[in-house]
């Protein structure tokens, strides 16, 4: 476990200096690559986990890998990083991609209804991820941050091209090696203590698989790169919903069941995470330490409820209950009032500027 915890750091540190340098290079947007490079990058270990589980048939874990690394993504990944430093979300990624992830996420939920994903459902959702990424290249493009050719006489020598690339697949190469073997001895030590498959993929394996996410988010924010950071989360939870369960439901030899717990409590949990990004993305398009330390702090709460279901604890059941019709809905409210004032201020703002402008001239 110390081994793939060493590789993971170091992995992340190299994929984060290698793209974001590559994207200065070829003039593609830090955001951009965030959301396709690093993003699909880091999301090698749950493509390895999930498609592996569907194959063996240990459903459970394919379908909590993916429901649990979006939770930890948003919840865990964006709150570490905005603790460590408050993240900038650009308005691209609130206007577009954070509204794909929330509308994807309520699509999956949906098709999960009926307890199970066939070979139907994961074509579908593989093909959506080839059109999501053909709509945000040439988007991209449209912008003027498509990825072209690489510019000449930039100041950037071929030598540095390729040290960048090299950096890039290094880090590509040495995420999900340490994500394999944590996720092996987290997996050993929860099972020996009597863990369910479905408690073991929406926790260890989930955390585990997304660390990548998380050291390099992380990273990212340390390094000013926080375009990078927010973007990789996003992408990534995109592409978990498409290319990961996609791959799934295609390659399982039969239809990847959906357990009724976690229809009943982790799905919703994964809509009301997708949502929450859009009032706090809203908030000054920033997210702060204080919205950081909220995330976080849902993250253990969601945590006390696995292990007290895992347990079979009384408590457990009317816990659950309270998250959901309670907490979560107040938090929602509370952040959708921040981004409704936050949007009249920036408006009235604008117009005492137009106006001051008005007089001058």
């Amino acid at each position: 476990m110390a081994g793939g915890l060493a590789a993971l750091t170091v992995g992340a540190e190299l994929l984060v200096r290698g793209a974001s340098r590559l994207a200065r290079a070829a003039g593609v947007s830090p955001l951009v690559i965030g959301l396709t490079v690093v993003a699909f990058g880091t999301s090698a270990p749950e493509i390895a986990v999930t498609v592996g589980a569907a194959v063996t048939g240990e459903a459970e874990i394919a379908l909590g890998n993916v429901v649990g690394s979006n939770i930890f993504n948003v919840l865990a990944v964006l709150g570490f990083s905005a603790l460590a430093s408050p993240l900038v979300v650009q308005r691209r990624l609130v206007r577009s991609e954070v509204p794909v992830m929330v509308l994807l996420s309520f699509g999956v939920a949906a098709l999960c209804l009926d307890g199970s994903l066939g070979r139907l459902e994961g074509a579908t959702l593989a093909a959506s991820l080839a059109g999501y990424l053909w709509w945000t290249v040439g988007r991209a493009r449209a912008e003027g941050n498509g990825p072209g050719d690489w510019p000449d006489g930039a100041g950037f020598p071929d030598t540095n091209v390729v040290r960048d690339v090299a950096l890039t697949a290094a880090g590509l190469i040495l995420l999900p090696a340490g994500a394999r073997m944590l996720v092996s001895g987290a997996s050993e030590i929860a099972r020996a203590l009597g863990a369910t498959e479905l408690v073991i993929g929406l926790t260890i394996v989930a955390a585990g698989t997304s660390l990548p996410e998380a050291a390099t988010s992380v990273m990212a924010a340390l390094r000013g790169e926080r375009d990078i950071a927010v973007g990789n989360v996003v992408g990534s939870n995109i592409f978990n919903l498409l290319g990961v369960l996609g791959l799934a439901g295609l390659v399982s030899p039969s239809p990847v069941g959906v357990p009724e717990a976690a229809l009943r409590f982790d799905i919703p949990v994964m809509l009301a995470c997708a949502v929450a990004c859009l009032p706090v993305a809203y908030t000054g398009y920033r997210i702060d330490r204080w919205e950081g330390a909220l995330f976080t702090a849902y993250y253990f709460a969601y945590l006390t409820f696995l292990a007290l279901d895992a347990t079979g604890h009384s408590a457990a059941g009317p816990y659950g209950r309270v998250m959901l019709a309670f907490v979560l809905p107040l938090t929602a409210a509370t952040l959708g009032t921040m981004a409704v004032r936050t949007w009249t201020a920036r408006r009235l703002r604008a117009r005492a500027r137009a106006k001051a402008r008005e007089a001058r001239g």
